[in-house]
């Protein structure tokens, strides 16, 4: 058996059940992993729906231009769409997206075009409000909106509902859902409800979204908006695909906990997820009180963490945000540095020349060599001090008549907290040898620096 193409590759994806990371829980948790999609994301599903019903209804012809606003996976569905179809696709998306997400769309051969997020979304600038314009300005074209597209909830009521409900052979008791555009929670929740409407479900939001505070007094309250970090879920608008009578609860989660949770399906499930499945995973352990032996609970994963390598998965990234500590190896120092190269005088040169070599790399401090091996140290102070007390010591005497012993050598894997144990006044760096058996040299300040 074989496809015809990509697209009939989409939906039917698997369940599995999350074990490492649950538990605590008192329940089953099944992952709908929407990765295996061939964008690697949920959208994949939406994407084709609003594609096949914009053409029978005759809004996108042969030859046409589909324009959208999109965080990146929707963009990357209707990519897929648009080439095997033969459309052209331009994109617009807002400055907070993982720079993986626009590279991916601009190598499905689309046209991506990068707006502010802190803006109204009836600012001109707006990325809802640039896909508009473009929509009208560009012939034969059609902005898809999948914010009010309301194709976006059928594509799930007709597919992601339907699978789960027959992959948990009718036992589901709760569904938990990131809540962006609404089609995913409101499309499934509906099919899942017809068939048992006892169905518990709940929706991830993000502080700085409208979304809880709405559900919860009918009030739309801008002073809840505000940046955040989180991609993929919450809105400082009210899409209609949310339908907020089949959502019976809302769950904050904040962008660190989102964050963290994600590295741990990756590290406990082995499962490399986006910044929304780990802020679904973190609303379920929020709500662990809840829940019950008897309890079946399916988790909708949306997308693959590569689009999210260089943000949740990066060290420093999580660093600078204060999601994980300052504890930092030496290896993470000896990354930050401009230039970590080994910087080496010969046991017999003159004090000039290395005088002059330090001058020239801004250095401070050398290390000595003596047919290739290292024999000892020497400071920019041990040579000032030989000048001072002898002027014309810098011409005549060689490294070896006042360097010191040989900076410590400790491995890469260290902490910096503990490299107290090694650098004193009298000895102002160490040299970390890596994994290649390279070594390079750390000094006070580069500690300083990165601290």
């Amino acid at each position: 058996m074989y496809f015809n193409n990509i697209l009939e590759t989409i939906g039917n994806t698997p369940m599995v059940r999350l074990n490492k990371i649950t538990a605590d829980l008192p329940c089953t948790v099944l992952a709908k992993v929407e990765t295996f999609n061939p964008g690697h994301s949920i959208k994949d599903r939406m994407a084709l729906k609003m594609v096949e019903v914009a053409e029978a209804e005759g809004r996108l012809k042969p030859g046409g231009t589909i324009i959208e606003c999109t965080s990146g996976n929707t963009g990357m569905g209707l990519a897929l769409v648009a080439a095997v179809k033969g459309y052209k696709a331009i994109f617009t998306t807002s400055d907070k997206q993982s720079k993986e997400k626009i590279d991916m769309l601009k190598a499905m051969g689309a046209e991506v075009i990068v707006c502010p997020t802190n803006v109204e979304p009836a600012d001109p600038r707006s990325y809802y409000s640039v896909a508009e314009r473009l929509s009208k300005e560009i012939p034969n074209s059609f902005w898809f909106n999948q914010y009010d597209n309301l194709a976006n909830t059928e594509a799930h009521y007709e597919t992601t509902g339907p699978e789960i409900w027959k992959q948990t052979e009718g036992k589901i008791t709760r569904l938990i859902v990131g809540v962006g555009t609404g089609g995913t929670v409101s499309g499934t929740a509906r099919y899942l409800k017809e068939q048992n409407p006892g169905i518990e479900v709940i929706g991830i939001d993000t502080y700085g979204s409208v979304f809880k505070k709405y559900k919860e007094t009918g009030i739309f309250d801008e002073k809840e908006i505000y940046p955040y970090i989180t991609e993929g879920i919450g809105e400082d608008i009210l899409p209609k695909n949310v339908n907020f009578d089949l959502i019976d609860h809302f769950e904050k989660v904040t962008d660190k906990d989102g964050a963290l949770a994600a590295r741990r399906l990756a590290r406990e499930e082995g499962l490399l997820l986006g910044y929304s499945a780990g802020s679904a995973m973190a609303g379920l352990l929020q709500i662990k009180d809840r829940l019950t032996p008897d309890d079946v609970v399916v988790i909708i994963f949306h997308d693959h963490g590569s689009r999210y390598v260089a943000k949740i998965y990066n060290d420093d990234w999580m660093r600078d945000r204060g999601f994980i500590s300052q504890d930092l190896k030496l290896s993470d120092l000896i990354r930050r540095k401009k230039s970590s190269s080994l910087i080496s005088a010969q046991a017999e040169s003159k004090l000039r020349d290395v005088f002059d070599m330090m001058k020239e790399n801004d250095i401070s401090q050398v290390v000595v060599n003596t047919n290739g091996e290292i024999v000892g140290s020497v400071t920019e102070s041990d040579i000032i001090s030989s000048l001072l007390s002898n002027p014309e010591s810098i011409d005549k005497m060689q490294v070896s008549e006042i360097m010191n012993e040989p900076f410590p050598v400790v491995d890469e894997s260290l902490s910096v907290k503990k490299l107290s144990k090694y650098i004193s006044k009298k000895i102002p760096a160490v040299l970390v040898a890596d994994a290649m058996g390279q070594k390079h040299i750390l000094t006070q300040y580069d500690i300083i620096q990165n601290l």
